[in-house]
């Protein structure tokens, strides 16, 4: 059920005549890797939207970013076979029984697309006549002016803004203002697709949520990660972290060194270990996976580590995995167990070979039946369907489970204390307001 705010700040796509109009649907189908689908949760979770500009009369022109082909030191644009919408396209042909048509454009070898061409007016045409379905544009990011500034950026929205008499946001995982997110929202009406406004509604259920709160977080990169941490921190009563965070954390705390953890992310830790003496909400996982060889999980080459034995000036191997006893820990399955609010953007270990520690805490979070658990981040959720198959599929129709399809949107909100502050979705307020306020 949409929030009242929702309602009266958002331009909703049910609120749009889509009979007969042109609509441009910008997309999160961000799942291919080296030319392969990894998971289709994001196509699938934006079908209802497409359906429903169908079922209206609308004829769909559909645009998402694929990987990250732009070369940010150079400014080159690559335009790979990898990175191509292609997969996207068949999977939905096979879904809907649907053609759709990828318009060809000229591409330079360094500098991506610099327009159009003329074979997507031949497709509109197409469309309008209902010859082809739908019709789906080359990877947004490998058009110059995407990612730009200066005249190919607003030459870029322009002419997407021609294409179309309506444009439809519902690209929650997409939150950089990027022309196709942002920009393009400026020239034509513009709404929420039903997964926008979906996302933003749960997202809601966690900045303004019923304690008490559970924050389940890792990542990679502790620096990347210090706004939307202390937010997080700021709102728990309780915070687990994993993987470079939670090495970083250990470092700091018991002046340790851990291999793999830059002395940058140590530094940076230190201060949320002195928040912590003061506050005391970080439960600390009692057993760590040590290994000599990064990424590889063979016999002999890992142990398990009790931070109870951590000595000051000791030396460590990579730590790979938390050990699932840590949640059997009393202090860590009665904090899962009373929170009503979980919030999981987290892989505990390295995957694919350390995945003990990530197995053992989605099993453990399934037992409290009470809470309302939020998942935030692809590499969350597959690892969620990898490594439980059987509690993935029980829970996909259990009101008290939602999987974001973006985490990096999620957390940015967080950070900002509300979603109504990230850039696609003002634009789609402003539209709002150019509207009349409908």
């Amino acid at each position: 059920m949409l929030t009242s705010a929702l309602n009266k700040r958002l331009p909703l796509i049910q609120e749009a005549d889509l009979n007969g109009k042109i609509v441009l649907l910008r997309a999160d189908h961000n799942v291919v890797k080296k030319g392969v689908i990894q998971d289709p949760f994001r196509i699938e979770q934006t079908i209802g939207t497409l359906y429903y500009i169908i079922d209206r009369g609308g004829r769909p022109i559909i645009m998402s970013h694929v990987g990250r082909p732009k070369d940010k030191k150079t400014g080159r644009i690559t335009c790979s076979p990898d990175e191509s919408v292609q997969p996207v396209v068949e999977y939905l042909e096979r879904k809907l029984n649907v053609q759709f048509h990828i318009p060809d454009c000229e591409i330079d070898p360094e500098l991506g697309i610099s327009n159009l061409g003329k074979s997507i007016y031949r497709a509109i045409g197409d469309l309008k006549n209902r010859k082809i379905g739908g019709i789906y544009l080359p990877n947004t990011r490998w058009f110059r002016g995407e990612e730009g500034e200066g005249f190919f950026r607003d030459n870029l929205a322009v002419l997407l803004a021609d294409l179309a008499d309506i444009y439809v946001n519902d690209a929650f995982g997409a939150w950089q203002p990027h022309v196709s997110t942002y920009d393009v929202a400026r020239f034509i009406p513009s709404y929420a697709g039903f997964l926008m406004q979906q996302e933003i509604a749960n997202l809601d259920k966690v900045i303004h949520l019923e304690p008490p709160f559970l924050a389940v977080i890792a990542g990679s990169k502790y620096d990347t990660k210090i706004g939307p941490l202390t937010a997080i921190y700021d709102k728990a009563d309780h915070l687990i972290l994993g993987g470079i965070l939670y090495n970083a954390y250990l470092c700091a705390k018991y002046d340790i060194s851990i291999q793999g953890i830059d002395n940058s992310d140590i530094k940076a830790a230190g201060d949320l270990v002195a928040k912590d003496r003061q506050h005391g909400k970080i439960l600390e996982m009692p057993y760590i996976v040590e290994s000599e060889i990064l990424g590889v999980k063979s016999e002999g080459t890992y142990r398990t580590v009790a931070v109870s034995d951590f000595q000051k000036g000791d030396k460590y191997g990579y730590v790979l995995d938390i050990d699932p006893r840590s949640f059997e820990d009393p202090k860590v399955t009665e904090a899962i167990m009373k929170a009503k609010t979980v919030f999981v953007n987290a892989v505990m270990g390295l995957t694919p070979h350390f995945a003990d520690g990530s197995r053992a805490l989605y099993e453990e979070l399934s037992k409290n039946t009470m809470s309302r658990k939020k998942f935030g981040g692809g590499d969350t959720l597959q690892e969620f369907k990898n490594l439980c198959p059987g509690l993935y599929l029980s829970v996909l129709d259990d009101p008290s489970y939602y999987f974001f399809t973006g985490g990096g949107t999620v957390l940015k909100a967080i950070e900002q204390g509300s979603p109504y502050g990230l850039k696609p979705v003002i634009a789609l307020m402003e539209s709002k307001e150019r509207l009349g306020g409908q």
